[in-house]
């Protein structure tokens, strides 16, 4: 899906009334360096770049600090390097496996949590069973070329896939086994949000826990709009994207 065109308004970032801080002007000079190196490429340090526009480290930290926030710089040691593009990744009934292999990425899912509990009243509505119905919690890292990325909570009623826990390999696709075990999936509402991740969540992602969380939940429904799984899914701000192509709703 063609991604939108940066409008160049938006990323002057001029005020409608006042000059722009000094912090703000260099995060935009150090953008600029970004976009004439390769990701991964060492970038100046922090005294080369503040002799070369002529403002305090601390002016130049404070730049680099919201460029790593956007995904823009990331960390390597004690260095600071030019960031990954981001993953972009469509809102379709699609698996994260199917979207991050479309990027050329080899994707992979880490289990945490693989557990059979009682759905809660607000999960029960969402899975539409009587609440306290035993359902499978499904809990996994999601991975792009080994970097952890996200992590993902599936909840599916047990009475439904009975045998999820025997049939299913963790690892893979859960779409693709539910697609194959007859599951057609339909429609879906999906709900995004930005997010601060918990302490256990920045430690399982191994974030920085000032770091913006995109969270995304979701129920998938089948053909018949029976909801086939309720989905808790929380990616990191600086290395995704998300895209949806829009249609007008009739008159």
């Amino acid at each position: 899906m063609p991604s939108p065109m940066p409008l160049a308004a938006a990323r002057a970032g001029v005020p409608e009334r006042g000059e722009l801080p000094k912090y703000f002007q260099v995060k935009q000079k150090i953008d600029a360096v970004l976009d004439e190196l390769r990701p991964g490429a060492p970038l100046p340090t922090e005294r080369q770049f503040a002799d070369r526009f002529g403002v305090s480290r601390m002016t130049v930290r404070q730049a680099i600090r919201e460029l790593r926030l956007e995904g823009r710089v990331q960390r390597s040691g004690r260095s600071s390097v030019a960031g990954q593009p981001k993953l972009v990744q469509p809102l379709t009934l699609a698996s994260y496996t199917e979207g991050v292999r479309r990027q050329g990425l080899r994707p992979g899912r880490q289990l945490v949590v693989f557990e059979r509990l009682a759905a809660p009243p607000a999960l029960a509505a969402g899975l539409r069973i009587e609440p306290g119905a035993p359902v499978f919690h499904l809990e996994r890292l999601l991975l792009a070329d080994e970097e952890r990325v996200g992590l993902e909570s599936t909840y599916l009623s047990a009475d439904r896939f009975p045998a999820l826990t025997d049939e299913f390999d963790p690892s893979t696709s859960l779409y693709g086994h539910l697609r194959r075990s007859g599951v057609v999936f339909a429609d879906a509402d999906e709900r995004i949000e930005t997010v601060l991740a918990s302490p256990r969540e920045v430690q399982l992602i191994g974030t920085s826990p000032a770091l913006p969380m995109l969270l995304l939940n979701r129920v998938t429904r089948d053909a018949q709009g029976c909801p086939v799984e309720c989905v808790r899914s929380l990616y990191r701000g600086d290395r995704f994207s998300f895209t949806a192509r829009l249609t007008p709703e009739p008159d």
